[in-house]
């Protein structure tokens, strides 16, 4: 079998973890074999990668209801007052927020994180396309990706979610939030979308329910009452932990915000020192989510494609050999009027010169033909 050429995205992976990530330079190897064997499937193209499912960026997503509490959080958290009001204009869209040492912000459609491979968002319109039928043309309408110059955001992704609101959510926005949930190393949930129980809360529990024994989850209370005593404190965190499991959420870090005033900046980085904390290990549950693909991945080839494969090859044989029966069939009756007619079929079969020539004939048109037919059936499987 050929040998495919290494994907140059998985190249470039492999010279950034080179000296800071061994865990995720071994990952990377490891997807070299799993392209050799999927490229011998027929499974993938030669510049294709099966590490491109997933973003290999830590992702971090905020979901919050109606309240100012994520965009304040925002603005305070990244440092940056122009963020709040341009992700405020597009609270409807799924808003990736990536690194960019530009001192503007800048706003590209949802279309550049369909195309890379490098975001959670890579050829989601294949997805809504599939879902409903025109809309993965549409993709701006759902997503757009902004660049910001904070530290904070520096080799991480964090992705914004639409706010949760009591109008009916579409099948596609509960879709993308199950995605990004999935695709997520942490996930931020502000808890005011526990305020209004609503048909759209009880997609997005189902989805956390889904993920909660991954331990992703920190759940951000906003209370104006924080932080006046250690006892208020304790009191409102016990409170939101009865509350939560009836829900059926048990899982989870619970954190309580400090408060946040409304100009931007005015808080300093100690007042979010649980959540820095917190957001510091998410480039060991990236390493984490990357090896469950290749798991993932390993169990695929095992379980799905190899006895898929095994099945067609199969069905692949058993088509060609009868259509080869059917020619040979076909020529049999031929030879049978022709004895019938003629009377010479026989006597040359058994004839010790003509005999071996006819055979010899015979397998120089069938061989030919059955290879053909093997070719014709591969493409109809």
């Amino acid at each position: 079998m050929t040998d495919k050429i290494p994907s140059k995205y998985l190249i470039n992976l492999e010279k950034q973890f080179a000296s800071d990530n061994p865990v995720l330079l071994k990952a990377a190897k490891i997807f070299h074999e799993l392209d050799q064997i999927e490229y011998d499937f027929g499974l993938i193209d030669a510049d294709e990668t099966t590490a491109s499912k997933g973003s290999w960026w830590p992702v971090i997503s905020l979901i919050a209801g109606n309240s100012p509490a994520k965009s304040r959080f925002l603005s305070n958290y990244l440092g940056t007052e122009q963020l709040l009001s341009s992700i405020q204009a597009s609270n409807q869209k799924f808003t990736v927020l990536s690194h960019s040492p530009q001192g503007n912000t800048a706003t590209l459609p949802g279309t550049a994180l369909d195309v890379d491979h490098r975001y959670p968002f890579y050829q989601i319109s294949r997805k809504i396309e599939h879902l409903q039928k025109g809309e993965g043309n549409r993709v701006n309408a759902y997503l757009e990706l902004k660049t910001i110059s904070s530290n904070r955001v520096k080799n991480k992704l964090f992705v914004d979610a639409p706010n949760l609101t009591t109008a009916p959510t579409s099948p596609i926005s509960s879709m993308l939030s199950q995605h990004i949930i999935a695709q997520s190393d942490l996930v931020l949930v502000f808890t005011d979308i526990f305020d209004s129980p609503t048909p759209a809360l009880n997609d997005l529990i189902g989805h956390i329910v889904a993920h909660q024994d991954s331990n992703k989850f920190i759940y951000l209370v906003d209370d104006a009452t924080a932080s006046l005593t250690s006892a208020r404190n304790n009191e409102i965190l016990a409170t939101w932990q009865r509350k939560l499991a009836e829900y059926g959420l048990y899982t989870g870090q619970i954190i309580l915000l400090p408060n946040q005033p409304a100009n931007i900046g005015s808080l300093n980085q100690a007042d979010f020192a649980a959540i820095d904390q917190r957001i510091a290990n998410v480039e060991n549950d990236r390493s984490y989510r990357v090896l469950d693909a290749i798991e993932k991945n390993i169990e695929d080839v095992e379980a799905v494609i190899i006895p898929e494969l095994k099945k067609a090859i199969g069905l692949w044989k058993e088509r060609s050999a009868f259509t080869s029966f059917i020619i040979l069939g076909f020529l049999a009756t031929l030879a049978i009027f022709a004895e019938i007619e003629t009377g010479i079929i026989i006597s040359s079969i058994i004839d010790p010169i003509i005999g071996p020539a006819a055979l010899v004939v015979l397998i120089a048109i069938m061989v030919p033909i059955h290879l053909l037919i093997s070719r014709l059936q591969a493409k109809l499987i």
